[in-house]
């Protein structure tokens, strides 16, 4: 008797799984998933991910034994995998959700649609977010993601029959096996969906109260944000679960004080609908993983990288402190909030001037909740590539007296500060040296002085960037830019042509 595949990938769950509820309905089914070491070797691969992914996956497999079926682990490539398979005991359907992964997971796909077409093996995919593959036009794309967040859940199966690997399953790898570093954040969440529900309810009935100017600061969104994105991005949770719980729970909201709530809720829901835009942008344009958005940007810095600078980024010595104690947080838990991940790149990209790719590679090996498609839009956005949108530079001093104004978070992750005194934290390098002497840190030495002059290198990099801009020929190609990716939300009326494109385009700021 014949079975179906369900190959999980990024959506390690049981409910609300379309494929894995349709497979049931016809029958004997084989849970797969398939770890490929071509996949662990990329270089946006990180050792936390990994571990992130093996306790997701315990969780999934408890959660199909109790449904009559078994996880199925293969190690290897998936096109070997699944001909492998087929030759021992062949199966007539994949079934899986579509995936907006990295650029080799997109090739794998492609290999993957051609192997299922020469062996007669019908692929059946079903849409994971709301993100619409072969999407023809940005107009209906709104309509389209309300549309599947308001249709209702897929209904978990209550049996599977399951099927077995015809070969012994293997037993899970050490991470060195695949290249990965053996270090790991040692505050950073863990995987799992029974993790993921425990910090959706937290977040729904208490912490959402703090979201609503709580999410800027690096002090208090850690408990103000949902925390919920590295779930999101393995599937552990599926969107439009967190959509209509959320919605629900703003339905229950009656009482008097339960304003603030409503309004962080609301604040909140508008995000998870930019978290399916933005991963949209990789879908309809996979190119923009490795090269600008906007191509009239190409040669702006790649010809310039600065290794020194890199270094001083990566290691957390730049020199600012608000900078490298968000460098420490992350090398701690793997999570910052977005405000200081913005003011990271455009560190970066400005001041330093990095270009994006080699920043964002290392990133997202920092990030435990790594998504390629928002990664990379939000790389070349705050780097100012994509040609569309207004420049974004962060002054970290500013951001360091704007959100950390009692100076805990500065001193909690860079213990050397803790001798600072208070007038110099955020501008250390300009400590007389009877102050340094007294407080007993050397800068050069006990912490590092700043790489570049941060007013007058970020004013000559805006420059740049800003007379690339004016050109007529940038000007002229950002029209199709906004027209191809730009948000439908609002259609003001146009005075002149190109304004309602750009004030369209507007709506993306968060």
């Amino acid at each position: 008797m014949s079975y179906t595949v369900v190959w999980f990938r990024r959506d390690l769950r049981i409910a609300d799984h379309a494929p894995l509820a349709h497979a049931a309905q016809q029958g004997p089914v084989l849970c797969l998933y398939v770890l490929e070491p071509s996949l662990r070797a990329q270089p946006d691969a990180a050792q936390q991910h990994y571990l992130f992914l093996q306790e997701s996956l315990r969780d999934l497999a408890r959660a199909l034994r109790a449904l009559g079926a078994d996880l199925q682990l293969a190690i290897g490539e998936v096109p070997e995998v699944l001909a492998r398979l087929h030759a021992a005991a062949p199966f007539h359907t994949l079934a899986s959700h579509e995936e907006t992964g990295n650029g080799h997971t997109f090739e794998r796909d492609k290999t993957v649609a051609r192997w299922c077409l020469a062996s007669s093996v019908v692929w059946r995919e079903w849409p994971q977010h709301g993100v619409v593959r072969r999407l023809p036009t940005r107009d209906v794309w709104h309509a389209s993601w309300q549309a599947h967040m308001h249709a209702p859940q897929v209904p978990t199966p209550a049996r599977i029959e399951g099927r077995l690997l015809p070969w012994p399953t293997e037993r899970w790898p050490a991470g060195s096996r695949f290249g990965l570093a053996e270090d790991a954040p040692p505050q950073r969440p863990h995987g799992g969906r029974s993790e993921a529900l425990t910090v959706l309810h937290a977040f729904l009935d208490e912490r959402s109260r703090q979201y609503r100017g709580g999410i800027s600061s690096p002090l208090g969104a850690p408990t103000a944000c949902s925390r919920l994105s590295p779930y999101l991005a393995l599937g552990c949770l599926g969107m439009r679960e967190v959509v209509q719980a959320t919605r629900a729970r703003i339905g229950a909201l009656s009482g008097p004080d339960d304003g603030r709530q409503r309004q962080g809720l609301a604040a909140f829901l508008s995000r998870l609908h930019w978290h399916c835009h933005f991963i949209q942008k990789l879908e309809s344009e996979p190119e923009l993983e490795f090269r600008n958005l906007h191509r009239g940007y190409d040669g702006l810095r790649e010809t310039e990288w600065n290794e020194d600078h890199f270094a001083a980024l990566t290691a957390g010595r730049t020199g600012w402190p608000m900078v490298d104690a968000c460098v420490a947080m992350l090398r701690e838990t793997g999570w910052l909030n977005f405000r200081m991940r913005a003011m990271l790149v455009s560190v970066a990209a400005y001041p330093l001037w990095l270009h994006w790719r080699p920043v964002g590679l290392w990133l997202a090996r920092q990030f435990i909740d790594y998504e390629p498609g928002i990664h990379w839009s939000q790389m070349q956005m705050q780097s100012g590539t994509t040609g569309i949108n207004t420049t974004r530079i962060y002054n970290p001093i500013k951001q360091a007296r704007d959100h950390d104004p009692q100076r805990r978070f500065v001193r909690h992750w860079l213990p050397a500060m803790r001798r600072v005194p208070d007038a110099w934290l955020f501008e250390p390098w300009r400590m007389p040296a009877d102050v340094q002497a007294r407080c007993g840190v050397r800068v050069g030495e006990d912490i590092p002085a700043p790489r570049v002059d941060l007013k007058a290198a970020t004013r000559a990099a805006k420059a740049r960037v800003h007379a690339l801009r004016a050109q007529a020929e940038v000007r002229e190609a950002k029209a199709a830019i906004v027209e191809k990716h730009g948000s439908r939300l609002r259609r003001p009326a146009a005075r002149k042509p190109g304004a309602a494109a750009a004030a369209r385009q507007r709506e993306l700021d968060f």
